[in-house]
């Protein structure tokens, strides 16, 4: 036995159901459609959330709010949390974040809030800094690098 001596068992592969050839076939004249409407025509498909004419759930449901399709996420960091993990003079970036576990995502947008006191001296490069957190940062001896933000296409 070997791959290519493989097979189906017996029965398990039907042969398809030759529709509309003759009434001897069993599959004559309406070839299994029934008799008008939209389904017995040629060229028919249901548009997708189509629900026979009910009105659809899309349309039932009512619809609230706003959803901003320009939104850009974050992944926060506080000065407290660079505080405790990175010692004085080290460099901070996304990547060592990631290292770190303080950052999740890998392709997460990186902004540093203002929360706690760094008494620290870092270089912390980030997409985005709170008012705050760059005085905090500037006032310890370090500076806050912005990285460029790249415009997708």
């Amino acid at each position: 036995m070997s791959l290519n001596n493989l097979r189906p068992p017996k029965g398990a592969q039907r042969g398809r159901k030759r529709v509309g050839r003759g009434p001897g076939s069993g599959h004559g004249k309406t070839a299994s459609r029934g008799s008008k409407g939209a389904k017995s025509r040629s060229g028919f498909r249901f548009k997708r959330g189509f629900e026979g004419g009910q009105m659809p759930l899309h349309r039932r449901v009512p619809k609230r709010g706003f959803h901003n399709p320009f939104r850009v996420e974050y992944a926060v960091v506080n000065l407290d949390t660079l505080a405790e993990v990175f010692d004085a003079g080290s460099s901070v970036t996304p990547e060592v974040l990631r290292e770190r576990g303080l950052v999740r995502q890998a392709t997460a947008l990186v902004k540093v809030l203002g929360r706690g006191d760094i008494a620290k001296k870092l270089t912390v490069h980030a997409h985005k800094f709170s008012g705050s957190a760059a005085e905090k940062i500037a006032a310890a001896g370090g500076s806050a690098e912005v990285i460029a933000l790249v415009a997708k296409a």
